[in-house]
């Protein structure tokens, strides 16, 4: 939570069409400050621009510009601005990042309380289970969806979400996916495999967002993981 006083003042200009894993960077950048407790972020799409290339982009009325100017910007305490600009420095290859000193007279009262290397992960691990129910939620999101947008915002190697068709909890009520309805609340469970260190630093941010469910961790051995190459980039290696 902001407090008044001395602050950074942090503005990004990206083109709409720049991407940063496969989504707009202007995506990754706010769900990493959401992710990361920044007070607050806005997202600006300009009218028309030009950046370092020189290349004149427009909206008009019958044509619209496929990569308008993009401005996100947030005001942070400085120690807070020093830990996050590393990881959004890499975030925003192509762009101009620009921080100004500024300072809070007010700050907003809470309602009611460069790409990265490929990750390289064998051995000795972690999986984490995570369940919880369907119809839970966190901040007006679906609780699954912001987990999974959480784990990769904090550079989690990878997880995969399993929507249960019959469960129960710590409340003993029976959930079960029925021929004619689905029940409303139906077990979701999150898989996620990654260094014991990471995973175990992660927990604190879970602990926050889940309220109510179950978290375990397992020992496994990791054969093999890899990704796919982008496909730009494996074209140019091939040629």
């Amino acid at each position: 939570m902001l407090h008044q006083g001395p602050a950074k003042k942090v503005t990004i200009y990206v083109g709409e069409a720049a991407r940063h894993r496969s989504e707009p960077v202007y995506i990754a950048v706010l769900n990493y400050l959401f992710y990361h407790n920044v007070s607050g972020a806005t997202v600006t799409r300009g009218a028309a621009g030009f950046g370092a290339e020189h290349h004149l982009q427009m909206a008009r009325f019958v044509e619209t510009s496929l990569n308008l100017p993009v401005k996100i910007e947030f005001v942070e305490e400085r120690a807070k601005t020093e830990e996050i600009l590393p990881k959004l420095l890499q975030i925003v290859e192509d762009g101009l990042v620009e921080i100004q000193d500024t300072t809070i007279v007010k700050a907003g009262r809470l309602e009611g309380a460069a790409a990265l290397a490929p990750l390289a992960l064998e051995g000795k691990a972690k999986l984490m289970r995570i369940f919880l129910g369907e119809q839970d939620k966190w901040r007006g999101k679906r609780l699954y969806d912001a987990i999974v947008e959480s784990l990769r915002a904090h550079d989690i190697a990878g997880a995969t979400v399993y929507r249960g068709i019959g469960g129960y909890g710590a409340h003993s009520r029976m959930h079960k996916e029925k021929r004619m309805r689905l029940s409303s609340d139906l077990p979701i469970m999150l898989s996620v495999v990654d260094d014991e260190k990471k995973l175990r630093a992660y927990l604190p941010v879970l602990e926050q967002m889940l309220e109510e469910g179950l978290v375990v961790l397992s020992d496994v051995d990791v054969i093999k993981y890899t990704h796919r190459l982008e496909a730009g980039l494996k074209e140019a290696q091939e040629s």
